[in-house]
């Protein structure tokens, strides 16, 4: 495919291509509080751990009220500063508990405090990794700059025993292309689970956040049994689900023992719906939802056989089976395998992909393909070289070689890209739409 006014410049020459003097990096001093059980996580507790609850609950009611009320005194001083509502958190802990404890006196309110401490661990999430970065728009375009616009970022952070939760920060484009990242708040909190249906593939959770808590407290965490080990990769979009917003993002649920694809939605990232994908086609990570319906139908790009890109297509947005196959490894720097980086982007010329590559040493790269607008199983164009590959000053990290996103956003005639360097930090540039078109190849 040729576009008008095509000069001769290739994208090697990454002429389009404005890399931000932004970084988000991990910073291990952001905890939560998350549930402790003396067991060896993530199994439940069996008849010897909860003899070893009973003793913990049977030591506290020991101690005489003064000892006791001494004691949560300390807690508090020590952690009090550190998290929200901690009283109120320490008897939801105990309440949680109850059903492993043995029949005992009732606590008095010191003694209920007390116990829910136990129960609890503060989790440094985002201490080893802050990576793999989706872009949308804010729903509250308040204090948006002239002619510029707010987003949110979601972000993967992975603390501890490399268990992966879903992290968010605010910032803003001007008319002009220069971004800024908001500040991260000092505290950090996990929502309430408001409804927990189980079903037949998994439960439906509803997490609901406090409304006056900043956007970048809001973390995450595995709350089902098939994320016990992470919530990865989440490629939010912007949906307009017959003319009605919605915030929809696929990410992988990691069990420990096996991986799938499920979703999660949001009108005002406050309250969220997570349920689980089913078909065929969800049974892989990487699927990427279109921001609106194809002829009445729901939209998806996927990777089934972990080497190629699939074109699926649903009625119902549970259900993925099946796919069209529409892209494979065409140029070295993909040749082991592509895969896509977030949902594509709609332009007048079709929709953009952008995909990522895996090459030699496994070295991962970002490129695009230009899909039809009316038929994206058509490919118009694609990238012969990456946009962005691992520079020499961001290749070292946790897995090296690696530059990935999971989603980007539109703002007038440039893409909003933030990207993860070596599964480690993220960053963010700024790409001129025009001239990627231009350099693309049919």
């Amino acid at each position: 495919m040729t576009f008008p006014d095509q000069p001769e410049d290739t994208l090697s020459q990454i002429t389009f291509l404005n890399r931000q003097a932004l970084y988000l990096r991990p910073d291990p001093a952001r905890v939560v509080v998350r549930p402790f059980k003396p067991a060896t996580e993530p199994r439940d507790l069996n008849p010897k751990d909860k003899s070893r609850a009973n003793h913990i609950v049977d030591r506290v009611l020991a101690l005489d009220p003064e000892a006791a009320a001494g004691q949560l005194a300390e807690v508090l001083a020590n952690f009090e500063g550190r998290h929200r509502r901690l009283l109120q958190r320490f008897e939801a802990r105990a309440d949680d508990m109850e059903d492993a404890f043995s029949i005992h006196v009732l606590f008095t309110e010191t003694q209920r405090r007390l116990v829910g401490a136990y129960f609890l661990l503060e989790y440094a999430f985002e201490a080893a990794a802050l990576f793999n970065p989706s872009i949308v728009p804010h729903p509250d375009q308040s204090g948006a700059p002239e002619g510029g616009r707010r987003f949110i970022l979601s972000l993967r952070a992975v603390g501890e025993g490399h268990i992966s939760s879903l992290t968010f920060r605010s910032g803003s484009i001007t008319a002009d292309g220069r971004l800024t990242i908001d500040p991260s708040a000092r505290l950090a909190s996990v929502p309430g689970v408001e409804r927990r249906t189980p079903g037949p593939y998994g439960d439906e959770v509803e997490l609901v956040f406090l409304p006056d808590e900043d956007i970048s407290e809001r973390v995450i965490f595995p709350v089902t049994d098939s994320q016990a080990r992470g919530i990865e990769d989440a490629r939010f979009v912007e949906f307009d689900e017959g003319g009605r917003t919605i915030f929809r993002a696929t990410y992988t649920a990691y069990s420990g023992l096996g991986i799938r694809s499920e979703m999660i939605e949001t009108s005002d990232f406050v309250s969220f719906r997570m349920f689980p994908l089913r078909g065929d086609a969800s049974g892989n990570k990487g699927m990427a939802l279109f921001p609106r319906r194809l002829g009445g139908r729901y939209a998806m790009i996927g990777r089934q056989d972990n080497e190629n890109l699939y074109l699926i297509y649903s009625d119902d947005m549970h259900v993925w089976n099946g796919g069209q196959l529409i892209l494979r490894p065409r140029f070295p720097w993909e040749f082991v395998q592509i895969g896509n980086c977030g949902s594509p982007i709609e332009l007048d010329e079709g929709w953009l992909l952008l995909t990522h590559g895996v090459g030699p040493v496994r070295r991962y790269s970002i490129g695009a393909v230009l899909l039809d607008k009316d038929d994206p199983s058509r490919v118009l164009a694609r990238s012969s070289e990456p946009l962005v590959r691992p520079e020499p000053s961001e290749r070292e990290g946790y897995v090296p070689n690696v530059v990935y996103t999971c989603g980007a956003m539109r703002h007038g005639g440039q893409i909003i890209l933030p990207y993860a360097v070596s599964d480690t930090f993220s960053t963010l540039a700024t790409i001129e739409i025009a001239a990627l078109l231009r350099a693309m190849e049919g």
